[in-house]
């Protein structure tokens, strides 16, 4: 299903580049998190444990919630999760924005790295806020590697999705991992690659401090690209034989066609990361699928050109305005 919302990109940002640098940059003035977050611990597999910072309002029980993943070398407090934290709690929503596997200062909760293909963390995540809280309504949102992550589950759950998510949301979703990776590796793509691999770098170097064992930095020297880590370090950790079937396996788009909940997807045409025409597959002609996507908007950037308003926060972020129109029109 298309959804033709309309996007009008901030004055000179309507080059790909430009709009994924400037709004990451851009200086947010946000108003005081009303429902302060209480830290939480939630075991998504054995000795292994992701940090949530959790919003939870008066009576959470009657209340829908969003769980917010970040992208790669992300965290629960990028901006963008900021952003969409206090759009949802100005909704009404309860707020759980997860950190994966080694984010947020989290490098001792876990001997494993985190990967794009881990939805099995976002399901034991929802389960536990269902089962120990008794949350009845929970959507999930992701940006980039988390997109991919929201959609992989989705797909992965099918019709028995529904009993656990009530919607699920992707910005600039990575969902096939391959030609993501391919197009990091041409052009000024280059930059954000080398940004990248700073902070995947220095996960290493920290994670040997924990597990001298498990990480052998020697092996950094040979690192110069995303694809030559994955091969490394990301795929053995996972489970992968190399970088290629780690690409093949993780990625949601494969399996889009499998998904039975409702699914917003917001893809620019200029994304330089996420080349579009990944969201011009068959996989993703299906009546759970609402797919919005503006010829700009560069990577997860989407700053529009009119403010918007959600209750006290007026800005010109729009993707996150979309992101919670979607969860308000499921309910």
């Amino acid at each position: 299903m298309k959804d033709e919302t309309a996007f009008e990109p901030f004055p000179l940002l309507n080059n790909g580049h430009l709009m994924t640098i400037i709004p990451a940059l851009w200086m947010r003035r946000l108003p005081p998190i009303k429902t302060p977050a209480v830290d939480r611990l939630f075991q998504v597999k054995p000795h292994v444990q992701v940090l949530a910072k959790c919003h939870f309002a008066a009576e959470p029980e009657s209340r829908p919630t969003i769980i917010i993943l970040h992208g790669l070398e992300g965290s629960s407090s990028t901006p963008y999760v900021l952003g969409l934290t206090h759009k949802a709690l100005e909704r009404g929503m309860n707020v759980v924005r997860m950190n994966l596997r080694n984010c947020g200062d989290t490098l001792h909760l876990t001997p494993t790295l985190y990967n794009a293909g881990l939805s099995s963390d976002l399901v034991a995540v929802a389960n536990e806020l269902m089962e120990i809280d008794g949350l009845k309504t929970i959507f999930a949102a992701g940006y980039s590697l988390g997109g991919n992550i929201v959609l992989k589950a989705a797909s992965e759950l099918g019709k028995s999705g529904r009993d656990l998510f009530a919607g699920i949301c992707a910005v600039s979703p990575s969902l096939d991992l391959a030609i993501c990776v391919e197009a990091l590796e041409q052009g000024f793509n280059r930059f954000y690659e080398q940004r990248f691999l700073i902070g995947l770098k220095a996960k290493i170097r920290a994670k040997h401090q924990f597990y001298p064992s498990l990480y052998d930095t020697s092996k950094l020297k040979l690192v110069n690209s995303v694809r030559r880590f994955d091969d490394l370090y990301t795929a053995p950790d996972a489970g992968y034989k190399d970088a290629a079937e780690y690409y093949e396996k993780a990625s949601a788009l494969p399996i889009m066609d499998q998904a039975e909940i409702p699914l917003l997807i917001i893809a620019a045409k200029d994304d330089p990361i996420v080349p579009f025409h990944s969201f011009q597959s068959p996989k993703l002609q299906t009546p759970y699928i609402t797919l919005i996507t503006p010829e700009h908007g560069g990577h997860s950037g989407f700053l529009g050109r009119v403010f918007e308003s959600q209750g006290m926060i007026r800005d010109r972020f729009w993707a996150e305005n979309r992101i919670v129109e979607f969860c308000m029109k499921q309910l």
